[in-house]
């Protein structure tokens, strides 16, 4: 919704009296962002709880589930490299090329997603995307846990992570895409905030199974874990079927009748004349292409033929990278080595710490997105890569400290340190994930542009997979002097590049984006006035 910095109340019209005058000014209220949705909270304010609204939260909630097959997947393969059964099942270990190499199997796959991406979600849409990432994803998960000994099991559980590799990207893409796209405008920021906190739904979960499974005999540690995994692939292949389709997918394959009919039931309390379904439909008229390249599977033209879509495209994917980058990929999959290396050996002890990690993270990250439309998303960027430089400058003091004296307070003192980059992250960089780089898209390249988003996404994650265990193995702790070096820049360049988009619609956000300079467009405030009735009768640039 608008973010009001002042209000003030007079009751006087533009003839010093109003006398009853419908046009009388009102309220005067300092925006930043939209006055189309300032005006329509004004004549219709949104009900968070009503029928329609709690249908529309179930929706985004199996939405959700799509970020959470990724969670549970970063942190069962965490959790499974300390375990010391599956370590010799495989033959690999905590840290060094071929911890890589396994883990980095799942991102490989997401690199041969990239072509599949657009067809699987613009084609046939944001439901049946969701479906063929889960049905692929389920694939994935029965050939890495059916391995037999003699059998190439090594080979075999690369392949399955594979398949996963390539299903999560097209989940992820689908997933993000349809609960932006059928959120209500007045909370779009917050419900797609909430998309990426279900990562550690999923982590929380493979977490615990993993430390719950450790005890058990034999294969059935790890095997357990394993098998969890399809549960959530699972789900979404059944259950997205039952959804909505996105209204702006359906309005650009000449299906306005439908889409009016979903904006009517899910937006505007099941009212056609709702301002809020005529305001969506205004814009949709104006600013969507309907024969953009999203009809064209093949065509990705739309990325790179004008500024504004290149600018788009630099900033989706520059935060994608930022956010691997922060130091964060070497903490959540390779825990068990960023443990060891200040000492912390016990298999148990680490089991408890990376699950401890876990419920913390998500408490941070649904606390953080229901603030990004509060802050904004440019404020809790910057906020947060120049808030982990100390954290990381007091994590290598701690371990250098415990690398020479070897004592237990220094240990505690690094693990700290980890527990509190985690919570500053997961509460200003976790919720914008799903949310910023498909609020920076337009719909004709959305689809397309997440799948360079998940390019740029799996590239930065490649090479923290097979960097971090060799630099864990090499120097140790001296890599964390890295991030605290590389954060500090990551803040500057979002503060420099970076626009802001709360308070706007997804279709208004054209016009930032056409201006000469996003960023300084993204800021400017107006000075609305607006009659009794909720009417914009001035808007004044401040």
């Amino acid at each position: 919704m608008s973010d009001v910095k002042e209000t003030t109340t007079t009751h006087v019209d533009h003839h010093g009296s109003d006398n009853g005058d419908p046009k009388a000014v009102a309220d005067v209220k300092v925006i930043s962002g939209s006055e189309a949705i300032a005006e329509a909270m004004l004549k219709e304010p949104p009900k968070r709880f009503s029928t329609h609204a709690l249908m529309l939260y179930v929706c985004a909630f199996v939405g959700f589930f799509c970020s959470t097959c990724n969670g549970f997947d970063g942190s069962m393969f965490n959790a499974l490299l300390t375990n010391d059964t599956f370590k010799k099942y495989y033959n690999v270990g905590s840290t060094g090329a071929w911890a890589g190499i396994v883990t980095s199997m799942y991102q490989i796959g997401g690199v041969v997603a990239l072509p599949f991406i657009g067809p699987a979600v613009d084609t046939f849409g944001r439901r049946y995307g969701m479906m063929i990432g889960g049905a692929i994803g389920c694939a994935g998960v029965i050939i890495q846990a059916t391995t037999r000994p003699g059998h190439n099991p090594v080979g075999q559980f690369m392949g399955g992570r594979f398949l996963l590799g390539f299903a999560v990207p097209i989940m992820t893409t689908a997933g993000p895409l349809h609960v932006i796209e059928t959120a209500h405008p007045a909370h779009r920021g917050v419900i797609t905030g909430l998309y990426n906190t279900f990562w550690f739904v999923g982590s929380i979960l493979a977490a615990g199974v993993a430390r719950g499974a450790a005890n058990t005999a034999g294969n059935s540690s790890w095997q357990i874990p394993v098998w969890m995994q399809i549960l959530f692939p699972g789900l979404i292949f059944l259950l997205a079927w039952f959804l909505p389709e996105s209204p702006r997918w359906l309005y650009t394959r000449g299906r306005q009748s439908d889409a009016k009919k979903i904006l009517a039931r899910y937006h505007g309390e099941g009212r056609e004349d709702s301002i809020w379904v005529t305001m969506q439909l205004r814009e949709y008229e104006e600013y969507l292409n309907m024969d953009g390249g999203d009809k064209r599977w093949w065509d990705y033209g739309s990325l790179f033929k004008t500024r504004s879509a290149r600018y788009r495209l630099m900033c989706n994917c520059v935060f994608a990278v930022f956010a691997q980058w922060s130091g964060n990929g070497a903490v959540d999959y390779f825990i068990a080595g960023v443990l060891e290396s200040a000492g912390v050996t016990d298999q148990t002890k680490k089991m408890n710490i990376n699950l401890g990690k876990s419920c913390m993270q998500f408490f941070f990250a649904i606390c953080g997105a229901t603030f990004v439309d509060r802050f904004g998303r440019r404020p809790m960027m910057i906020g947060t890569f120049s808030g982990v430089t100390p954290i990381w400058v007091a994590a290598i003091i701690a371990v250098a400290v415990n690398s020479k004296t070897g004592t237990n307070s220094s240990s505690q003192a690094f693990v700290a340190m980890v527990f509190l980059f985690n919570a500053v992250y997961a509460f200003g960089i976790t919720p914008l994930q799903a949310l910023f780089p498909v609020e920076v898209l337009s719909f004709e390249m959305r689809a397309k542009g997440m799948a360079f988003s998940n390019l740029s996404l799996t590239t930065a994650m490649l090479i923290n997979q097979f960097a971090y265990p060799i630099a864990l193995q090499k120097i140790e702790w001296k890599l964390y002097i890295v991030f605290a070096c590389w954060c500090p820049i990551q803040a500057a360049i979002c503060w420099w590049i970076i626009p802001e988009t709360k308070n706007r619609t997804l279709e208004e956000l054209d016009d930032i984006f056409n201006s000469p300079d996003p960023r300084k467009a993204s800021l400017v405030k107006r000075k609305i006035a607006a009659d009794s009735s909720g009417n914009i009768l001035e808007v004044e640039k401040i």
